[in-house]
């Protein structure tokens, strides 16, 4: 069956013979017994420990018409509105599990945009891309493997192009083509989970011209593979989670790393696009739609944490039915579930870009809601911190309630009523610290899956001005041409047309 529990994914992490990951400057023989990269194992082994737990089995699990068999929803193909509805709930769930990001939504989306950029190709008369993929999807559900989304490149000059750029390989490019495969080189940056993978989903990052043609490829390869390199990233109170069981609270977290390609043979049957660069676009604006109506369920999720652990501590200091502090937490509410809603529309509202499938969600409504998450997080966060007090920065450590010398007059100091103790109170500040001021919930909402700036590009491309003015005409007894006849003056995306 098309499932592994949380334990055979670690144990597949282990024994690695090729990729050459560092943490913190040191080489990494194995990611699973690594104290730095601990937090980060937990939380992706908990998308597949959810497919056994009674309160997300029927969530993260999905039947798939691949391989006819039940499989774990992070490696399922949407077959309607209901899957993509399925995901976002699925998203929020899990975030109550960890506090954290899991990881592995990248690699998911990546898999669905594979899915409709070569079925498109195979409409357009080349069905071998389409032929490829679906061999590898198979394998994919079949082993229930981890996968990771790679498209950000390093970039470079950003104001250049891939082809006119002063380092060739500031973008991921093909540097020999042979009878069995492509050579590769390049590196992608800012991976997420990229070092607890099992396999590697590269895509183009932008829109190319014919002179970008080596640029324009797409692949899978094992992340053990020759000429692999993994350069974990830093994150704001990384070393912290290895520190006690206060201090180091969230148990779980994620990690970003820069993925290098030096010289890595790809084979044949891995490439799902091969200097076909008019493809680039389509499929960054495909990918890049999927993964910002999941950041609907993830980003509500964390934001649920959050107004809990402010709910609690408004409490444990005898305020939570005050006025201002009601007034704040609905204020909270509002955000997070605006941000919930309108991923749930990019979903209900989800379109069928292929003869056979290919469910694709409302482009417009997907990033107007990765739009709310740049913003509304920021604000949930401000206000949580409001009602938690300075002490949310100042707290002291566990290490001090843990000092026998000083114990009692910590525990006098720290508590509020009675019914909570000091230790109660320390847990939760650093519960809303590690959560609020978080890569997870604050920077990654502004730049993953695109920055806002990406978002108003597709809003003024896709919102029909012109339609919106016809109907403003006719309602002014103007003349003029007649208005769009739909509800939403929408244009169609690139993709649709």
């Amino acid at each position: 069956m098309g499932l592994r529990t949380g334990d055979q994914y670690v144990e597949g992490l282990r024994n690695r013979k090729h990729v050459k990951v560092y943490v913190m400057g040191k080489r990494v023989e194995d990611v699973t017994t690594n104290l730095f990269m601990k937090p980060s194992l937990l939380s992706f082994k908990a998308t597949f420990d959810a497919a056994f737990q009674e309160d997300t089995r029927d969530l993260a699990r999905a039947y798939s018409p691949f391989i006819n068999e039940e499989i774990n929803r992070f490696v399922h193909i949407h077959q309607g509105p209901q899957d993509l509805v399925a995901k976002v709930k699925l998203l929020r769930a899990l975030s109550h599990k960890t506090g954290s990001c899991f990881q592995r939504c990248v690699g998911w989306d990546g898999l669905n945009t594979m899915y409709i950029i070569t079925g498109k190709l195979a409409e357009k008369g080349k069905p071998v891309y389409r032929e490829r993929f679906l061999k590898y999807l198979e394998e994919v559900q079949r082993r229930d493997l981890a996968l990771a989304g790679a498209m950000t490149d390093a970039r470079g000059v950003r104001s250049l192009r891939p082809h006119e750029q002063p380092n060739p390989d500031a973008y991921v490019r093909v540097v020999e083509e042979r009878d069995d495969g492509i050579i590769v080189r390049g590196a992608k940056a800012n991976i997420t989970g990229v070092a607890l993978v099992d396999e590697v989903i590269v895509m183009p990052t932008r829109a190319m011209t014919e002179k970008d043609a080596p640029y324009a490829v797409a692949f899978a390869v094992p992340l053990d593979s020759p000429g692999v390199t993994v350069v974990v990233g830093r994150q704001i109170n990384d070393v912290r989670k290895a520190e006690g069981d206060i201090d180091g609270l969230p148990y779980m977290s994620h990690h970003e790393g820069l993925i290098i390609f030096e010289d890595v043979f790809v084979p044949w049957d891995r490439v799902f696009l091969y200097q076909e660069w008019q493809w680039a676009g389509p499929l960054v604006e495909v990918f890049s739609a999927f993964h910002r109506q999941g950041y609907a369920g993830c980003k509500s999720g964390l934001g649920d944490v959050i107004i809990g652990a402010a709910y609690n501590l408004a409490k444990q200091i005898g305020v939570a039915d005050k006025p201002n502090i009601v007034d704040k937490l609905t204020e909270m509410v509002f955000l997070n579930e605006s941000m919930y809603s309108a991923g749930l529309a990019a979903s209900w509202e989800g379109k069928k870009l292929l003869k056979d499938g290919g469910w694709w969600v409302n482009p417009m409504y997907a990033n107007v809601t990765k739009h709310l998450v740049s913003r509304f997080p920021y604000e949930i966060s401000r206000l949580s911190h409001d009602i938690a007090g300075g002490i949310i920065g100042t707290a002291p450590s566990e290490f001090d309630l843990k000092n026998s010398e000083i114990r009692q007059l910590v525990e006098k100091y720290l508590q509020g009523v009675p019914e909570f103790t000091a230790e109660d109170r320390l847990r939760m500040l650093r519960l809303l610290e590690n959560v609020s001021v978080s890569v997870g919930f604050l920077i990654e909402s502004v730049h993953g899956a695109g920055s806002p700036a990406a978002q108003k590009i597709v809003f003024s491309r896709l919102y029909d001005f012109q339609g919106a003015e016809a109907v403003a005409k006719r309602l002014a007894r103007m003349r003029g041409p007649e208005p769009p006849g739909t509800p939403e003056p929408h244009k169609k995306s690139d993709v649709e047309k």
